[in-house]
């Protein structure tokens, strides 16, 4: 899946099929139904395709309670079988520490279901929505943080659930945006996916949908052109992919998000810092700069949430703040995605950030930039300080925005569940 190298452009190669699904009829191996109909699930599916390593066969016959496991042939086929150490194995593949009790275990680490007022609904910030389209992947992510919702065996929403959901949207005018996220919601075929969508704009105050997938690295062939030009019909419509390793960037992949984008919906990336796949400056570069360079901005880069059995994947604090530290100012601010952190208990995004601040006193701060050079800054005389003087226009609408997860519900549809 490499590309070009020193000062070319960048080429992205076609995944090649592993061995073992080298006769598949290329309709088929770009059948994203029939990836997901074909995923290796099973013990017995997982040792055809892989010599597997003692803690990846343990985790396998041992963890039938674990979080399950779930891969596409395509995906698997990016996997450098010669290597158990692998950074897209170690995202796809259980390891046996996922059987041994972490430094940091929490089932639900963002809390999520404390703010959970419908069964599909996660409302954790004022103006925005989680709407729990499906509880399916055709790819489980080791590190998932949603391991209390995901891979429970409901995958769509019950009718009623939908409408509970679509209630507390439409009761609440501050809630500007609702983001589609699960599981993954592109595994949800056209008709359903698109009625959900059509369903929530037409309420008055969604001003923004956001749909979070992992598809396009998964399974590429889900992204076509007739699903790109049916949700632009719904815009404003962001997409919001989940990119950890520039290996992940095929050809195919390429594709995937680059329909989107043609189609004037942006593409913003959200990868998590993971132990042993891309906790190195050069990876985060790498990733960075190839996503740039296909129009999807890198948004953020997360650490590990404490989820059950995360232990070998996540990373410390302090790695993240020297990857970042290393690529600030020498990486473009466009492809500099955010470091942050998602509170464990349910506190919320949290930057994580660089302190350039070497001194300051009142009204006088002093810095020293990534190469070195310091300087100071010195505020304006306190006297000068004046609102703009049509602030109030806002104010109103700001209110409402700030009340929306607090407010009395109207209708009587606020504690719906």
């Amino acid at each position: 899946m490499f590309f070009g190298e020193g000062t070319m452009k960048f080429h992205f190669l076609p995944a090649r099929p592993h061995k073992n699904w080298q006769d598949v009829s290329p309709a088929d191996w770009h059948d994203w139904k029939w990836q997901t109909k074909n995923s290796l699930s099973t013990p017995s599916e997982f040792q055809k395709h892989f010599l597997l390593t003692d803690s990846e066969q343990a985790a396998l016959e041992k963890g039938r309670s674990l979080f399950k496991s779930r891969i596409t042939p395509y995906y698997a086929s990016l996997i450098n079988e010669g290597d158990p150490f692998d950074p897209i194995r170690r995202i796809a593949l259980p390891q046996s520490h996922e059987l041994e009790l972490g430094h940091q275990q929490m089932f639900d680490p963002l809390a999520e279901k404390k703010n959970q007022p419908t069964p599909r609904i996660i409302h954790r910030y004022s103006d925005r929505v989680l709407f729990l389209a499906t509880d399916f992947c055709t790819v489980y992510c080791r590190y998932c943080t949603r391991k209390h919702f995901t891979g429970k065996d409901q995958a769509m929403p019950s009718s009623q659930e939908i409408e509970d959901a679509l209630s507390y949207i439409s009761a609440r005018p501050g809630i500007r945006e609702v983001i589609f996220s699960g599981g993954d919601p592109f595994t949800l075929a056209d008709g359903p996916l698109l009625n959900l969508v059509e369903r929530v704009r037409k309420i008055e105050h969604v001003e923004i949908i956001r749909i979070g997938t992992r598809m396009p690295i998964v399974n590429p062939f889900r992204v076509t052109e007739d699903l790109a030009k049916e949700l632009r019909k719904h815009n404003p419509v962001y997409l919001m992919v989940h990119f950890n390793h520039p290996r992940e960037l095929t050809e195919e992949a390429a594709r995937s998000v680059e329909t989107f984008v043609d189609h004037g919906i942006p593409v913003l990336n959200q990868m998590v810092l993971l132990n042993g796949v891309n906790n190195h400056a050069a990876i985060v570069q790498a990733l960075s700069r190839r996503l740039l360079y296909l129009r999807v901005k890198p948004y953020y880069a997360f650490q590990c949430d404490p989820s059950e059995g995360t232990d070998h994947l996540r990373t410390a604090v302090a790695e993240s703040e020297s990857i970042q530290q290393e690529l600030y100012g020498h990486l473009s601010g466009l492809a500099m995605p955010q470091f942050s952190m998602d509170l464990p208990g349910g506190g919320g995004k949290t930057p994580i950030k660089m302190n350039h601040c070497i001194d300051e006193t009142p009204g006088h701060k002093r810095y020293m930039g990534f190469d070195g050079v310091e300087s100071e800054y010195i505020d304006p005389p306190a006297d000068s300080h004046k609102l703009p003087s049509d602030y109030e226009t806002y104010l109103e609408e700001w209110r409402q925005l700030k009340a929306s997860k607090f407010a009395v519900a109207l209708n009587g549809l606020g504690n719906a569940r």
